[in-house]
């Protein structure tokens, strides 16, 4: 039989209800009381019930964690690494995907608000006015999306771009494509527009193709455009659609980086299996799991000081901290010289006709699905 509460007590040498306070609000119990009280709970195995426990402290001790599509490799790193931290602070997480859906985002959230303490929204694809809204709603921290008086974590996936841009720049290439993510997604914006202020500093031709599906479908598709609009050097908005993007021009008898460079976002495991190897920009998935859940857990508060909506930020649910995580390029081998890098090397200009960089017809440019960004 299960020991109990009472068996607890009755071996430490307390009243029930200091057992209670050891589990549910530890910094009232005094340390070598609530050691003993451990102690004893640990030797009998009692676990507390923690429905029990929600009832009187009015926390679950659960938090939500949602994510835009969890087969996506970016993610799994950043929940376990969230998931970790949790467990650390004695809180569980509950994960549920929305499959790049921001209708079932808003389901999501509506649905855990009652059965958990906080809820961190991971790339999400609703609008800013609507997470602010869900946010009266249950405590929200929002990773990889910036939404005023809300606290977020962002990876600085714009000067990881500019980063890229730079390196692709200095390897001669001035025809540019930007395989651009889903709509509605705030990192898309943010490296679009990092990656055009800096192709035209650099007096490069930029072609934005997308919205796209963030996927290796979705880039492999895109094979047949970025050979129709001259790019000699792609970034892509996540590893997958650069991965996918890699085949699909294999597939259409074009090589990496022989023809086309490619540089992906994310520094996912799968990138440094493909071959080529992938240049990337590395983002630290894992540390903003782990800062996320400190975030939403900072303002732990006793209970009855929450407002109106469960959760742990008390009368500080309101806080607007943002935290920002740096990102660095991986150099690997799907990026190599430009025609700008072999005009130099050689001195003048290579004769005209095919080659492995072919120049962008203007009137090619101009059928593509994709908007051309002149320097």
């Amino acid at each position: 039989m299960p020991a109990t509460i009472r068996d607890v007590a009755r071996a430490s040498g307390v009243h029930i209800s200091t057992v209670s306070r050891t589990f549910s609000a530890p910094h009232l119990v005094n340390p070598e009381t609530r050691s003993r009280v451990l102690a004893c709970a640990e030797s009998l195995g009692y676990r507390p019930n923690r429905a029990a426990r929600a009832l009187i402290t009015g926390r679950t001790h659960n938090i939500g964690l949602i994510v835009a599509d969890i087969a996506n490799p970016f993610f799994p790193p950043l929940i376990k690494a969230a998931e970790s931290q949790a467990r650390g602070r004695d809180y569980h997480i509950f994960v549920a995907d929305t499959n790049e859906d921001p209708a079932v985002e808003e389901e999501l959230v509506h649905a855990l608000a009652k059965q958990v303490d906080g809820v961190l929204l991971c790339s999400p694809r609703m609008s800013n006015s609507l997470i602010e809204q869900l946010s009266r709603e249950v405590p929200l921290v929002v990773i990889n999306r910036q939404v005023a008086g809300l606290p977020s974590v962002v990876t600085d996936n714009g000067q990881g771009a500019r980063l890229a841009v730079e390196h692709l720049l200095a390897l001669g290439h001035r025809q540019l494509a930007l395989l651009g993510g889903p709509r509605g997604s705030w990192t898309n914006r943010e490296i679009r527009r990092a990656v055009g202020a800096v192709a035209r500093s650099g007096g490069a031709t930029l072609t934005v193709l997308g919205p796209n599906a963030p996927t290796e479908t979705g880039g492999s598709a895109l094979a047949e455009q970025v050979r129709r609009c001259g790019a000699t050097a792609v970034l892509a908005y996540n590893d997958l659609m650069a991965i996918g993007l890699i085949e699909g021009l294999h597939a259409i008898g074009m090589e990496v980086p022989r023809d086309v460079s490619v540089v992906g976002i994310d520094d996912i495991a799968l990138s440094r299996l493909t071959r080529p190897k992938l240049t990337t920009v590395a983002t630290p998935a894992a540390a903003a799991g782990r800062t996320a859940v400190d975030m939403l857990l900072q303002h732990d508060a006793p209970a009855g000081t929450r407002g109106g909506a469960r959760g742990t930020f008390g009368d500080d649910r309101r806080t607007t901290a943002q935290v920002t995580l740096q990102t660095e390029l991986v150099i690997r081998e799907s990026t190599g010289p430009g025609p700008a890098a072999e005009v130099d090397r050689a001195g003048t200009p290579e004769a005209e006709g095919p080659g492995p960089h072919p120049t962008a017809d203007p009137g090619e440019v101009a059928v593509t699905p994709g908007e051309v960004v002149p320097s």
